[in-house]
């Protein structure tokens, strides 16, 4: 035995979503980043496990993934929620601590119409290769500048203001690959049955939210012990 996570290798998923929680901090934030971190003290620990029904759900039927080979993970969110926008920086640095074999992919979700221009923008900006320097802009830009960012001209001013050629981003933004992802974005949001942002979907199988889990900083516990459970049942 080499290290503390070949030991963690042989423990079910709910003896390690335990020991991750037991553990010193330094050693689980080099386990699992920022997660396990902030879902000490999750509810559920002291019975050693996520409650199913409670702190998460089934999904039912299974919804496709991209890849069959990698557990997935997915970001439910909204431009427009104010949660998502606190949630963003801890969800950020847990999803890059992500080990290989877990996918991750934000899927924004839009329960009005008129905000559907919000999911057009962000599959423009993964489009373009420009998540890194512009995802939470705009988070920043609706919830701290209180810019609408629904008309093509709030967007042009937006995008520019940023060093992005707002000619080139709404022709993106309004093309028939953007469209697709939208319409792909709803059926997912739909197969998930993701009644509120931020939410987080599990390899097809799970959701939870922070409503679930008690917290949004504690949903993440539940998504890396459903990771974990996903791993093992292949």
């Amino acid at each position: 035995m080499n290290s503390l996570c070949d030991a963690l290798r042989l423990l079910t998923p709910s003896q390690r979503f335990t020991a991750r929680l037991a553990m010193p901090s330094r050693r689980r934030f080099s386990l699992f980043a920022a997660s396990s971190l902030l879902a000490a003290g999750f509810p559920a620990a002291a019975q050693g496990q996520p409650v199913e029904g409670k702190h998460y759900q089934v999904v039912s039927p299974k919804q496709p993934t991209r890849d069959p080979r990698q557990v997935e993970v997915l970001e439910f969110f909204a431009y427009s929620c104010h949660h998502c926008h606190d949630f963003e920086p801890a969800l950020d640095a847990w999803q890059k601590q992500l080990p290989a074999g877990v996918a991750f992919r934000r899927i924004p979700v839009a329960f009005r119409e008129e905000l559907v221009v919000h999911n057009e923008i962000y599959w423009a900006i993964e489009a373009m290769g420009l998540v890194e320097r512009l995802h939470r802009k705009v988070f920043e830009a609706v919830h701290a500048s209180r810019d609408q960012l629904k008309s093509p001209q709030e967007i042009a001013a937006f995008v520019a203001k940023n060093g992005v050629d707002p000619t080139a981003f709404i022709d993106t933004m309004k093309s028939f690959s953007v469209a697709g992802k939208v319409k792909q974005a709803f059926a997912l949001t739909n197969g998930y049955g993701v009644e509120g942002t931020p939410s987080l979907g599990v390899d097809g199988r799970w959701l939870t939210s922070g409503s679930m889990a008690g917290s949004n900083p504690r949903s993440l516990g539940v998504a890396e012990f459903l990771v974990e459970l996903a791993k093992t049942s292949r």
